[in-house]
């Protein structure tokens, strides 16, 4: 323990004191049976065999011993007063000592809750896996750290131009809704470090803080950085003259840190994610999606349609006009068909000029009402946008719940071949599964 040493320390002291005392004592009692020898051995020369010896032996007594005591007890004086110097300064180093004692152990005590919730922190936002769950984390945070105080998240949108509260305090204190309308507005993000403001009324607070409902109060703001950037703060009130203590600062530092760093991660993600699912030229959806978007509906056992689409001379369009012209077709008809179809329907770029519509819980027939709608937005499309003109096939089928998907886009193929050769630019349809067939070439 801390405290060993001095306790060690100050029983060797006493030790020491009891000693001389002891050593005293003895000395004490050896000159005065010395001295009580002698003066009678003397006063019995002086005065042989007669009673004045015994008059003199205890004057002669008297005289040396009352010396001898008188220096002893100044002696003992001395050494009382040395020990109750001694012994205060022993009483305030142990005082000391104790103190020392108790500010290490509240220390450490501390620095085990500052780990304790860093870890809890970590695993919880480890385990959130949208950015909805990681703001719930930081609410819940929010009440471990500061409790019954008004708190809040505020993060920028998708264009960095305005700040929105995200999350806050669950407790009745609620949000201390701070007015601050852009990251750049706040002191705290724009110098990225943390700002404390302990009177609204103060010739140098945030102006943000005055003219609130709740009249002056304290406030301290710890900036919140996703990927190197500062986009957000953390803000928290309270009444005139309070401020947030170091610990509860360094735990809001550490919920800042942690929390910018995992929503980071997961927007990386969401777009390496989006980027892998995306077709880079149109911004549909790629091949590989759309057969893993098939393959779950056949798994939940859905009914859908499927359309094959390809552009009509686009060979052509792009060896007289060049690929640049053929690339802004291309997203051309995708903005047109994903705008045409409806909110539920799936769209992708299947490869080159080939592209794939699904339409879940839909009949033939009616994915063939759709596909004209688009075939009109096309055409009218076309005429506003100023564009070469830009046409498709389309072969649609109904898939039957227990035909394998490479079979439905066989059978897709197939029909989207019967639109070209019935002369392009229309939609031809496979019968419904079990039905007569029935193929309307044109709408």
């Amino acid at each position: 323990m801390a405290l060993e040493p001095e306790i060690a320390a100050t029983r060797a002291d006493q030790e020491a004191r009891e000693r001389r005392t002891m050593l005293y004592a003895g000395v004490g009692i050896l000159f005065t049976i010395c001295f009580s020898v002698g003066t009678f051995a003397l006063a019995d020369t002086l005065f042989p065999g007669s009673w004045e010896r015994w008059i003199a032996g205890a004057a002669f007594l008297t005289l040396l011993t009352v010396p001898t005591a008188g220096l002893l007890v100044v002696r003992a004086v001395q050494q009382e007063k040395q020990n109750d110097v001694l012994k205060q300064e022993r009483e305030a180093e142990l005082r000391h000592a104790v103190e020392r004692a108790d500010r290490e152990s509240a220390s450490r005590m501390r620095q085990g809750q500052r780990q304790e919730f860093e870890t809890r922190l970590l695993n919880a936002l480890e385990m959130a896996e949208s950015e909805t769950e990681v703001l719930d984390v930081v609410a819940n945070a929010f009440e471990i750290t500061l409790p019954n105080r008004p708190v809040e998240l505020l993060l920028a949108d998708n264009s960095h131009a305005h700040l929105v509260q995200v999350a806050k305090a669950r407790g009745d204190a609620g949000a201390p809704a701070c007015p601050v309308e852009s990251p750049r507005e706040c002191p705290a993000a724009r110098r990225a470090q943390v700002q404390r403001f302990p009177d609204s009324a103060a010739l140098d607070a945030c102006p943000k803080l005055r003219n609130r409902p709740s009249g002056n109060c304290g406030a301290v703001c710890v900036p919140v950085s996703i990927m190197g950037r500062t986009v957000g703060v953390i803000h928290v009130t309270g009444e005139t003259g309070w401020t947030v203590g170091d610990d509860d600062t360094d735990d809001l530092q550490t919920l800042a840190k942690q929390a910018g760093a995992r929503l980071g991660l997961l927007r990386i993600m969401a777009e390496t994610q989006l980027q892998a699912e995306t077709d880079g030229l149109t911004g549909l959806a790629n091949r590989r999606t759309m057969e893993n978007y098939l393959h779950s509906l056949r798994r939940r056992g859905e009914r859908f349609a499927l359309a094959m689409i390809d552009l009509d001379h686009f060979k052509d369009l792009n060896d007289s006009l060049g690929h640049e012209m053929g690339d802004r077709a291309l997203r051309f008809f995708a903005h047109t068909l994903r705008e045409s179809v409806r909110a539920h329907d799936r769209v992708c770029r299947y490869g080159g000029e080939e592209f794939v519509a699904v339409f879940p819980g839909t009949a033939a027939a009616d994915a063939v009402a759709v596909l004209e709608r688009v075939r009109d937005a096309l055409r009218t499309a076309t005429q506003v946008a100023g564009m070469p003109p830009v046409t498709a096939s389309y072969g649609v089928v109904e898939a039957d719940p227990e035909e394998d998907i490479d079979d439905v886009f066989r059978r897709a193929d197939t029909m989207l071949f019967e639109a070209k050769r019935a002369g392009r630019d229309r939609v031809a349809a496979a019968p419904e599964p079990n039905l007569d067939p029935v193929i309307p070439l044109r709408g």
